[in-house]
Parts: C-alpha cells; sequence; structure tokens
C-alpha cells in the first residue's frame, strides 16, 4: 500500500503528525494507499513556505507567469490519460466523465493564459487641471484553497491558475478522500517550472482547514463543499479578516414542460442525474414534470434507470461507476430508505446492486422517485448520489415556484420548445445559474460559476473575470507634476474641476 505525502516548497514532504487517513480503490473497496494529515504546525510551515514565495512570484512579469500557465496546459494534456485513470480509481467516476472534468478544468488553465490582458489597469487622461487618474490589479499574497472529493481535479482548477497567474502564491488543501490528482498537479506545475513554493498542496482535515483560515499569514480563502461547512468557513475566515468565497450545497431541478422533447429531456436526465454517481454540485436531483408529462416523462424514464450500466470505474463499458467510500453509501441508501418512510414512490430500487467481482466496491444502482413533494427533506436535502426524485406540478407557475423556494440557488434548467415560457422562466427564477434545454448549466471558464442564497457565501464567483477580480485588489493613483509657483495649502476636499 501506498503512503502518500506533502506537496511544499517543490518537494515531496512527508507527513510528520503521525495521523493517516485511507484512501480507497472505490471499485474493489480496498484500501490502496493512506495520505498524511498535516497538523497545525505543518500547516503554518506550509504558509510560511508560500509567504517566502510570494515577493519574487509577485514581481514576475505577467507575460512569464502567463508562460507558465501555456507549459502546465500543455503537461495536462499530455498526461490526461494518466490524470483521468487515477481520478476514475480514487473516486469512481468512470474515465470519460473524468476526462471532461479535467477538460473543463483546463479550460480555466487556458483562461488564465490571457492573465496579461486580464489584469490591466484603467487610465483616465486629464480628470483635472494636469492631474492624471489610473488603477492597477496587485496580487493578494498567500490564498488558501479547500476542495471536495467530487472533482479533485476540475475544482482545484477553477481556483489556483488564476490565483497563480495574478501572482499569488497558493496552498491547496484536497479532500483527503482522493488525493493523488491533486498531487499530481502539484508536480506538474514545477516541472512547467513554477518556482519552489509558489504552489504547495497540503493534505489533512478539519486540524489543517481551521489553522489555513485563521493564519494571519493567509489572505484569501476558497472553498467548496456542503453548505454547514461553507458557511462557518466563510464565517471564520472572514472574521479573521480575509477575502473568502465559500460555494455550498445545492438542490439543482429540471423543468419539464409538456411540450418538450421527451426523447432528448430523458437522455439529458440520466447523464445529469446519473453521471459521477450524482456527485456533482451541479447534478440534477430533481425533475419537475408539468401538467401530462409526468406520465410521459415516467414511461421513459423507468426502463432507462433500470438499464442503466453501472460497472468499474475504468471499464468503458460503464455508465457510472461506484460512490466514493462505503461510509458515503452507507449514507445515499439511508436517503432512498428516508423517501420511503416520507410515502415517496421508490419507481426504480438501486441499493442492493452487487458487481461480480467488485462485490466489496461501493456500488449502488440508480434510484428512481416519483411523487416527491416539497414537504419531504429528499426535496430539501443534499442526496449527493444517484438519486432522482420527480416532483408533479400543475402548471408553469408552482414549476416555476419550486426552485426559487428553495434554501439552495445553485443550478435549474427549463425544457420546452416555447421560447416565451423559457424567456419568463430564466428572468424570474431565483437560482444562480441557469439551462434552457442544457441540463448542467456549468459556464465557459469566461464567465463566473456560482450559485445564489445558501449554495454561495461571499459576493464573487469562481473563475472567470470574477476571478481575477478576487485574487487581486485595486490600487488607484492619482498623479500631477506641477509647474510654477505652487498655490499653498488647501483646506477644503479637493475637487478635480
Amino acid at each position: 500500500m501506498d503512503v502518500l505525502y506533502h506537496y511544499v516548497g517543490g518537494a515531496r514532504v512527508a507527513g510528520t503528525s503521525g495521523r493517516f487517513g485511507p484512501v480507497y480503490n472505490a471499485s474493489t473497496g480496498e484500501e490502496a494507499a493512506s495520505v498524511p494529515l498535516a497538523s497545525a504546525d505543518e500547516a503554518r510551515e506550509a504558509v510560511a513556505t508560500a509567504t517566502r514565495a510570494f515577493a519574487a512570484w509577485a514581481n514576475e512579469t505577467p507575460v512569464n507567469r502567463a508562460r507558465v500557465m501555456f507549459r502546465f496546459k500543455a503537461l495536462i494534456e499530455r498526461d490526461m490519460d494518466k490524470i483521468a485513470e487515477a481520478l476514475s480509481r480514487e473516486h469512481g467516476k468512470v474515465v470519460s466523465d473524468a476526462k471532461g472534468s479535467i477538460t473543463r478544468g483546463l479550460e480555466v488553465v487556458e483562461f488564465a493564459c490571457g492573465i496579461p490582458h486580464l489584469t490591466k489597469g484603467e487610465f483616465s487622461n486629464g480628470v483635472g487641471r494636469g492631474i492624471d487618474m489610473y488603477s492597477m490589479r496587485q496580487p493578494l499574497g498567500v490564498c488558501v484553497g479547500i476542495t471536495p472529493f467530487n472533482f479533485p481535479a476540475m475544482v482545484p482548477l477553477w481556483m489556483f491558475p488564476i490565483a497563480l497567474a495574478c501572482g499569488n502564491c497558493f496552498i491547496l488543501k484536497p479532500s483527503e478522500k482522493d488525493p493523488t490528482v491533486p498531487l499530481m498537479l502539484g508536480e506538474m506545475l514545477s516541472e512547467a517550472g513554477l518556482p519552489d513554493g509558489v504552489f504547495n498542496v497540503l493534505n489533512g482535515d478539519k486540524e489543517a482547514v481551521e489553522t489555513l483560515i485563521s493564519d494571519p499569514g493567509v489572505a484569501a480563502v476558497s472553498f467548496v463543499g456542503s453548505t454547514p461547512i461553507a458557511q462557518s468557513i466563510y464565517q471564520t475566515a472572514a472574521g479573521h479578516g480575509k477575502r473568502v468565497q465559500a460555494m455550498g450545497g445545492a438542490k439543482n431541478h429540471l423543468i419539464v414542460m409538456p411540450d418538450a422533447d421527451m426523447e432528448q429531456t430523458v437522455d439529458a436526465l440520466m447523464g445529469a442525474a446519473y453521471g459521477s454517481a450524482g456527485e456533482r454540485c451541479m447534478a440534477v436531483s430533481v425533475a419537475v414534470a408539468v401538467g401530462d408529462a409526468g406520465d410521459q416523462l415516467m414511461e421513459r424514464l423507468k426502463p432507462r434507470v433500470e438499464s442503466l450500466k453501472v460497472g468499474p470505474s475504468l471499464d468503458p463499458e460503464s455508465e457510472m461507476g461506484p460512490l466514493i467510500t462505503g461510509e458515503h453509501l452507507a449514507k445515499v441508501k439511508g436517503y432512498v430508505d428516508l423517501g420511503i418512510e416520507e410515502g415517496a414512490d421508490l419507481v426504480v430500487d438501486g441499493r442492493e446492486l452487487s458487481i461480480q467481482g467488485y462485490e466489496k466496491g461501493f456500488f449502488m444502482g440508480g434510484c428512481l422517485f416519483d411523487q416527491v413533494t416539497d414537504e419531504m427533506r429528499i426535496w430539501r436535502e443534499e442526496i449527493f448520489g444517484p438519486v432522482l426524485s420527480v416532483v408533479r406540478a400543475p402548471d408553469f407557475e408552482e414549476a416555476l415556484r419550486l426552485p426559487s423556494a428553495h434554501e439552495y440557488g445553485n443550478g435549474v434548467s427549463i425544457f420546452t420548445r416555447d421560447g416565451d415560457a423559457a424567456r419568463d422562466f430564466v428572468d424570474r427564477v431565483q437560482v444562480g445559474m441557469v439551462g434552457v434545454n442544457v441540463p448542467i448549466p456549468v459556464p465557459m471558464a469566461f464567465h463566473g460559476f456560482g450559485g445564489w442564497k445558501r449554495s454561495a457565501f461571499g459576493d464573487m464567483n469562481q473563475h472567470g473575470p470574477d476571478g481575477v477580480r478576487f485574487y487581486t485588489r485595486t490600487k488607484t493613483i492619482t498623479t500631477r507634476w506641477p509647474t510654477g509657483i505652487r498655490a499653498g495649502a488647501e483646506f477644503t476636499m479637493p475637487t478635480l474641476g
């Protein structure tokens, strides 16, 4: 069994805390590696290492920082298969899905390659007599990213390429459940020419997180995870004077109007609800069938869920792999039990699935509920597994109300041929990311990713222009080069007329 490490100061560093966590092969259920869990002292040393590297990196030209990103991009493309297979083994998502998620992260690296343009300031000539004014964007210092198990490549890649390109140093605290890919990315950045200490990977749990978000040497914190932890991270880090963006949970709805193309809609729901075993913050976990769309939808959806190909993550025939751990598998099954108790109709039950030769793997089949209501916990709470709930809505207004009334406001989609209904829905729904005949409306890297309400804490989205704004601060300069006799002291508020 492998013993993993931290990556600090451009080198592999053995853990010294004496505490380790298990890393599993999700398909076999076997412990494949152990990962060191950093102590508070190790976390503080990582901050100190990044702090020492900051001045030189911040003074590097934006063009040279961009060139590191270009080389990093090429290395990810070179090693795509290797990264995807490592990700697939530990997380459990199938290889094609792993590659797709890496590609969505790679798009942010490509965006960061344009950093010389993205960090340009503004200039106003002659705002007053002989007075000019301009602004510049400067890096913050040491930034921390705390990322979840479901996207060990994509979510970190949504954070650190922009932070690094803007001139910051970065400490990544990935999930201890699947840490191999983040460690690979750290070594690839060094290969790309990033100076030692500018990017560091610190493995750990609550002890490391609490140290990083309170350390006075950390300027900004970016987090993705569950809502209770996101809120706690936001309050604690902001209370210590840090800039914070904290992305929380989701309960994404897909509205099915009666005029929707049902075959396309079912295809969309299968991928959005059961892809990556439902372990996506943008997974569709609620389908809202409007009017007579409900019976049409269920007639087509039930056999598709029953025939879902579940198998080992490295098997190219698998459409869905296992869940991340046995503990999480038990939690998801518990929600299915709860849905039955609450009175929902379990149309497809995947709880007892067993894969020959992989009996210890963390597998379950797709589950499908009908007749779910907004009073049930399986509608209110994020399950984070391959469980799709169908809610029947009598009309458009009720379908609009359901996602708008939910405490989460991450993503929502509407499937319809009616442009007027779609336009009205987009304008009125109280959700941050909206799709029209697009099931998972994840924005491209040059737009911001972020939900509303209790899906996000902090007023700046991830990646895109908001990412540049988050990882920099603005300095505004007013200049005058006077000539002739000075007019003497002025005791009024200066105006530029």
